[in-house]
């Protein structure tokens, strides 16, 4: 292993959305790249939200997609533990040593002292932030306070004097920060949690993060951060803010950018493969050299770099993971395919007791190649189940009746009763001699016989559909359609 150490660092607090996994992406490719070491550490501080059902959604979508991590929740590693709330001790350890070197202090403000504070200024067109009220109480104030009944929260002391930070990003480049506009901030609650600007550095310093890879939300954290360490006396780690995702109407994406799908749950329960997403969320903000969009994980691996990333934002463009997971499922093995859409079929009410294996495999690949993803392959049945409906009866019976093709539809139904073999290759054969030996040309073998299989004007080969439909059904719908005339 080298020393490349990143980490992946969700809240449990509900379904994993499109753009942290793709956070996650992005980190385990740049460790795997590096010979470097992915970290799972869950930051569940936020004790109202967090739960251990959405810690087992991030382990469930992470290992359907194959981000397997090195260290972390529920592998371990030497520099636990890995979840914030199991880290409590270890953190007021680091907040003694600031309140110990007058780095940090107790603040007793209310809420209402606080609103109260950000109104004024805002009536005097200045821009709301903590005044540093409590920052010089005496020993005597503070009891004072605490008789009352107030719980202090811990504020960092920033600097008073101007400093500008400066963020050397690696996607970014140079982003200078004034601290000015940085007032003194909370660094640990009135309930003893610490915030997230404060424990993010304790733990990133402490499991030896060396690149912290993170959506540019946290860009602005990012100066609050740096102070943290140069306090600690600690050296930071090499940042790399990822460019946010967008809804195709240019929005982040969210439900409320029209996307019907933002969450890593949605796509498994549609039945796209993981190995299509992970091949489309890389596309989102990086590109290979060779600008080829359809790669395995390995080959994604060894072209990725940081370099690479783009800073400007990547659009969701769901037709394309369509188009891309179409793909995926027409190159899969018959067999995955297979196990993939049985549960679809089932639940859409379809009996499959009565088929062997061969035939649902059948089933399966003569509509895959309809699909972008599994969940549509029940659109795609019901000519196989059931009595047959046509689409639209008026244009079928017109179709039937045409000259001719009582002789086409008597013919077919003969020879594929004397079919030996139900194999769709010899169906194909016997549909080219038929069609040879009658005096029609194509259109009128082909398009009457298939509204009459099929109810429908186009779909997968007759020659698939004869042989999943067997020669007695076939021919009882030939009769059908031959009644029509």
């Amino acid at each position: 292993m080298s020393d490349i150490r990143v980490r992946f660092a969700p809240s449990p607090t509900g379904q994993i959305h499109i753009g942290n996994i793709r956070t996650a992406l992005f980190n385990y490719l740049f460790a795997k790249k590096n010979n470097g070491t992915f970290i799972l550490r869950i930051e569940d501080t936020d004790r109202e939200r967090s739960t251990n059902e959405f810690e087992e959604v991030i382990h469930r979508e992470m290992d359907w997609l194959g981000l397997e991590w090195d260290e972390g929740v529920k592998v371990g590693g030497d520099h636990g533990p890995y979840r914030q709330m199991e880290r409590l001790d270890i953190y007021q350890e680091y907040v003694d040593e600031l309140l110990d070197k007058d780095l940090a202090y107790y603040c007793y403000c209310t809420p209402e002292e606080l609103d109260e504070m950000r109104e004024e200024q805002r009536q005097q067109g200045q821009p709301p932030r903590y005044t540093g009220k409590c920052r010089c109480l005496g020993q005597d104030e503070k009891d004072k306070l605490e008789a009352e009944g107030r719980k202090p929260v811990v504020r960092f002391k920033v600097p008073k004097e101007e400093k500008e930070l400066i963020v050397d990003d690696l996607i970014r480049g140079r982003v200078s920060f004034s601290s000015e506009v940085i007032d003194d901030f909370v660094i640990v609650k009135s309930d003893g949690i610490p915030t997230y600007n404060f424990a993010v550095v304790v733990d990133d310093y402490l499991m030896k993060i060396s690149h912290v890879i993170r959506g540019e939300d946290h860009l602005s954290n990012t100066p609050k951060q740096q102070l943290l360490y140069e306090a600690l006396g600690w050296e930071s780690p090499r940042f790399a803010h990822l460019s946010m995702i967008l809804g195709t109407d240019k929005s982040k994406l969210s439900k409320r950018s029209g996307e019907a799908y933002v969450y890593v749950s949605e796509y498994r329960k549609k039945g796209y493969l993981p190995e299509a997403l992970i091949n489309f969320l890389s596309l989102l903000g990086w590109s290979p050299e060779d600008e080829e969009e359809i790669l395995n994980k390995e080959d994604i691996i060894k072209q990725f770099s940081i370099e690479r990333v783009n800073k400007s934002a990547a659009v969701f463009d769901v037709e394309k993971l369509n188009w891309m997971n179409g793909m995926y499922i027409r190159a899969a093995e018959l067999d995955q395919i297979v196990e993939l859409a049985k549960p679809y079929i089932l639940e859409a009410g379809y009996d499959l007791s009565d088929k062997s294996e061969e035939w649902i495999g059948l089933l399966v690949d003569t509509v895959r190649g309809s699909l972008d993803y599994l969940a549509e392959i029940t659109d795609h049945l019901d000519i196989f189940f059931g009595e047959l409906e046509y689409t639209d009866k008026e244009k079928v019976v017109e179709d039937f009746k045409q000259d001719k093709v009582d002789i086409v539809f008597e013919t077919l139904k003969d020879n594929i009763l004397a079919l030996e073999t139900l194999d769709p290759q010899e169906i194909k054969k016997m549909l080219k001699k038929t069609l040879k030996e009658l005096p029609v040309g194509g259109r009128l073998f082909y398009h009457p016989t298939r509204f009459a299989l099929t109810g429908k004007g186009s779909g997968p080969e007759l020659y698939n559909v004869i042989a999943l439909l067997g020669k007695e059904e076939c021919a009882n719908r030939l009769d059908k359609a031959l009644s029509l005339r």
